[in-house]
């Protein structure tokens, strides 16, 4: 079994969507980590506030077959691709790591670059998993957290009922 983290992210519907996509992969994976659900303005493009989380499972199935399952919900959910990867959207489901692996898979590499990149990725992995390391970069997640510049991304917590069992 591996530890998987992923990002989970919404600007268009955001408490039903994030909410749904909690239920799904609940349905399909059993309990979660959940981080808490952050709002944060639009990176990279002019936009609606997005909600941002991060979810930890623990799965045997493939990597390749994570990332479709996640776009299948993705699309269950209304998601539309093209347009660019900064656009507003329904969901946005993104593994992020497969446990300690170093690999690329369907075109995206992993642990995804968006961890060093993003505040809103970072910090609630850095809540979740705060002394796991890096499996590139050899260094835990909380120490990640701790030197990224903080006000070149504005981030705030947001009150948000989790109605799904979650892992201790």
């Amino acid at each position: 079994m591996a530890r998987i983290w992923i990002s989970l992210g919404s600007n268009i519907e955001r408490e039903k969507n994030i909410r749904a996509a909690l239920h799904d992969l609940h349905k399909e994976f059993g309990a979660l980590l959940i981080s808490t659900v952050y709002e944060s303005e639009a990176v990279g493009f002019s936009g609606d506030a997005f909600y941002n989380l991060v979810v930890g499972l623990d799965t045997d199935r493939p990597a390749a077959d994570l990332m479709t399952r996640f776009r299948e919900i993705e699309a269950d959910h209304g998601r539309t691709r093209g347009g660019g990867g900064f656009a507003s959207r329904t969901l946005d489901i993104d593994l992020l790591t497969y446990g300690d692996a170093v690999m690329d898979v369907n075109g995206a590499h992993l642990p995804r670059d968006e961890i060093t990149r993003y505040a809103f990725v970072l910090l609630p992995l850095s809540e979740l998993a705060a002394d796991s390391i890096h499996p590139e970069l050899g260094t835990s997640y909380s120490a990640m957290w701790a030197a990224f510049d903080h006000a070149s991304q504005r981030l705030w917590a947001v009150p948000f009922e989790i109605d799904i069992p979650t892992m201790e």
